[in-house]
């Protein structure tokens, strides 16, 4: 399955004996013990009918609070779908049709819709008399590329602009950055630092997913066989569960949090390996893992994003790098990778996901599955070529 750079904001990659779930009921750990909201909130969401926005509303509504979602009314929910009959329901266009926010008030509004940085500006603009607290759903990307050691909320150095000369992937890639940085900017502008809170998600999985990625892992290891794991054993991995991130942001804005955070986990050191034997745990299948760390080699046959993490090339190499104790330290709380996996897995057999999809994720045209013998012959004989290489550069000396 060919992955260009574009792939990494937006992927599309089960097969396997799990019974179909008729529904899926997503649970807490059972260890968290946080204390209820002392005011509820009246709570704006710009979306919220995608991945994050079901999270978010589904802990707004148990912790009290009211919700209303305002959206163009063309997404169907694929999570929680039962909840929204508790939420009103706005109907608008942020590009031209503001009107069903005008003259209304509530008490905090998180923007999860914002793709175009005039959108984040004429809601702000329009809200900042209204609405106590502005929460925009920002993005790692702000950092591209991403070099040096400092991926802390407090880096100086963020994509402010496109450079000269670069491919259109790149481009895309830049593009998406400034835009995300300069609705950051638009939200600060319009509401205060002090009235401001932005978030920064890393690589967001979980039940509800509408990229393929980390679902695909799920289905080839159940599969087991042979396996490859593109890159290095301890290439580092950042993820964050989408009902951590959600609910950690319904947490902020209670707490009238304002500032900056990077949305990312998990909350220690995980290398590439440790996810994917992680993983594993979860299934029974007899798996033989094969390690290919030769970037040219992934880059040449298109094994590049079909990973929950970043394979090291240069522009990518701190991107599983952002720094989260400030998000720590501001509540923000991990499940385990087994409690993920099995949330994800729940939702990937129930009725919110087609079969087609779980048939396509393996054996799909475009599925990477499918490629994979191939690839794995084609290392194997690079391998016995550099020995047999290596073997005539000793006999010769």
């Amino acid at each position: 399955m060919k992955k260009s750079r574009r792939d990494f904001l937006g992927i599309s990659l089960a097969l396997g004996l799990t019974p179909v779930v008729k529904s899926c009921t997503v649970q807490k750990p059972m260890d968290v013990d946080i204390k209820q909201p002392e005011n509820k909130l009246k709570i704006l969401i710009l979306g919220g009918t995608s991945f994050l926005g079901p999270h978010q509303i589904a802990y707004a509504l148990e912790r009290g609070h009211e919700v209303t979602t305002f959206t163009r009314g063309k997404t169907i929910p694929k999570i929680h779908t039962e909840l929204f009959s508790k939420v009103e329901q706005l109907i608008g266009d942020r590009e031209d049709n503001l009107e069903a926010l005008k003259n209304r008030k509530w008490d905090v509004v998180i923007d999860n819709s914002g793709r175009k940085t005039k959108w984040t500006e004429d809601t702000a603009r329009l809200l900042e008399k209204n609405v106590g607290y502005y929460m925009y759903t920002s993005s790692i990307s702000v950092y591209y590329p991403y070099v040096g050691d400092d991926f802390s909320e407090s880096r100086q150095d963020l994509v402010t602009e496109v450079p000269e000369g670069v491919t259109e992937d790149e481009k895309f890639t830049y593009e998406y950055g400034v835009m995300k940085l300069t609705s950051e900017l638009a939200t600060i502008d319009a509401f205060g630092a002090e009235r401001s809170i932005i978030v920064r998600p890393s690589l967001i999985v979980g039940p509800g997913d509408r990229t393929d990625r980390f679902p695909y892992w799920l289905a080839r290891l159940e599969k087991g066989g042979d396996i490859i794991i593109p890159g290095k054993s301890d290439e580092v991995v950042q993820y964050i569960d989408v009902r951590d991130l959600a609910e950690w942001m319904i947490r902020l804005l209670e707490n009238k949090a304002a500032g900056i955070y990077n949305g990312s986990g998990p909350g220690f050191g995980m290398t590439t390996n440790a996810f994917v034997h992680g993983v594993h745990a979860s299934y029974n299948s007899p798996v033989n893992y094969i390690q290919i760390d030769d970037v040219k080699f992934l880059e040449e046959n298109e094994v590049i994003g079909i990973q929950p993490w970043v394979i090291q090339l240069p522009q990518y190499a701190g991107m599983s790098k952002s720094d989260n104790r400030k998000a720590i330290e501001a509540g923000l709380q991990f499940r385990p990778l087994s409690d993920t996996v099995q949330a994800t897995k729940a939702w990937w057999y129930s009725d919110a996901v087609t079969q087609e999809r779980r048939d396509n994720i393996l054996s799909g045209e475009r599925s990477f599955m499918n490629k994979e013998k191939d690839i794995l012959a084609k290392w194997k004989e690079l391998k016995d070529l550099k020995l047999r290489e290596r073997k005539e550069a000793l006999q010769k000396n």
